[in-house]
């Protein structure tokens, strides 16, 4: 379903080594599987922010750690999450309350001085996701075609464009 996200529920069944009975018995249809998954997926981003301690951490360790966490669970759940980001899905209200802690966590490293005093939170919020989002789903043009892999090297790079931007450093 992965690799494929229009496949049907046959075809889930295939792959996933099971009988199509089974995978009817579970999910009335195809819809409520990707409703499933899209709860499971929301389930383990909040778990990933959670274990960044975001209330709690420094807000740059959290930012860093919660970037890194996000990153290793978007890799792996990316048609789930990306159903949990339609309105009036079973897990928006989940991205909702995730977009809100995020902009919270945003408010911590204002400030302590981390961010500019009149930052647009929400602002930056956007932009962040949208960093995190090309890092997973970007493509290189340097010959490679391979992205960095390593989520603690690109929470390092997002993190730090967040903060500072692509201008030369002072």
């Amino acid at each position: 379903m992965f690799t494929r996200p229009t496949a049907s529920l046959e075809h889930v069944a295939e792959a996933a080594g099971v009988a199509r009975t089974t995978i009817h018995r579970r999910f009335a249809n195809r819809q409520a599987l990707v409703d499933a998954l899209a709860l499971a997926a929301a389930a383990q981003l909040r778990d990933a922010v959670d274990s960044a301690h975001p209330d709690t951490a420094p807000p740059l360790v959290a930012l860093h750690q919660a970037t890194a966490n996000v990153l290793r669970t978007k890799r792996s759940w990316r048609f789930a999450l990306e159903q949990a980001d339609i309105p009036g899905s079973a897990a928006f209200a989940d991205q909702v309350a995730l977009a809100q802690r995020c902009v919270e966590l945003l408010g911590r490293a204002r400030d302590q001085g981390v961010l500019a005093p009149d930052a647009d939170l929400d602002g930056t919020r956007r932009v962040f996701y949208a960093l995190i989002g090309e890092a997973i789903h970007g493509h290189t043009f340097d010959g490679t075609g391979e992205p960095e892999a390593d989520p603690d090297t690109l929470a390092s790079r997002i993190v730090d464009t967040l903060l500072h931007g692509a201008g030369p450093r002072s």
